[in-house]
């Protein structure tokens, strides 16, 4: 069985876009957890925060890559939380290959400042939240199997194309055909 590419790094990376564009020129089923969280819970993720709370969260994230990861041969874009916890970083290293889409803070913030929709961002000083939570899950988003910059010139063709560079340079098998 193939391997599954799943994509990770912060919110407003890229994950879903780049995502859903190599699905479609692989030819393999995209999963997109935050969306599979939703559709599960019936309610939106800043509506699962505010009555459940982020612990809750989490738990159901790590619920819902474990089914996605077992569905084999899929790309796979996580939440920006999802590679924080230990054993999800496990089960992603179990079952394929990660890619971190890493941005930095002036892109990130250009492409979520609008958006009411991320939780985590709904504090006093926004942008100094985010550029918080980009200091702290570098480190960790840096133990990845790739690294692919992606910056806010960049189209998703471009981006699309070094992610499969990256793979093919690492690990060419996982994009054969089946």
């Amino acid at each position: 069985m193939r391997r599954n590419i799943v994509l990770i790094g912060m919110m407003g990376a890229g994950k879903t876009a780049i995502g859903a564009e190599l699905a479609r020129r692989l030819g393999r089923p995209f999963w997109d957890t935050d969306s599979e969280i939703e559709r599960a819970a019936a309610m939106t993720i800043p509506e699962i925060f505010a009555r459940d709370g982020e612990d809750f969260f989490r738990a159901r994230e790590s619920e819902v890559l474990s089914r996605v990861l077992a569905s084999g041969s899929s790309i796979v874009s996580t939440g920006g939380g999802s590679w924080i916890r230990e054993q999800n970083r496990q089960r992603i290293a179990q079952h394929g290959v990660s890619v971190w889409l890493d941005c930095d803070a002036e892109t990130l913030w250009h492409r979520v400042r609008a958006r009411p929709t991320r939780p985590l961002l709904q504090t006093v000083d926004p942008r100094g939240t985010l550029e918080r939570l980009l200091a702290e899950r570098s480190p960790i988003y840096a133990s990845a199997d790739l690294r692919v910059t992606a910056t806010r010139a960049d189209s998703i063709e471009d981006t699309t194309n070094r992610v499969l560079d990256s793979i093919a340079a690492l690990e060419p098998m996982i994009l054969e055909p089946k």
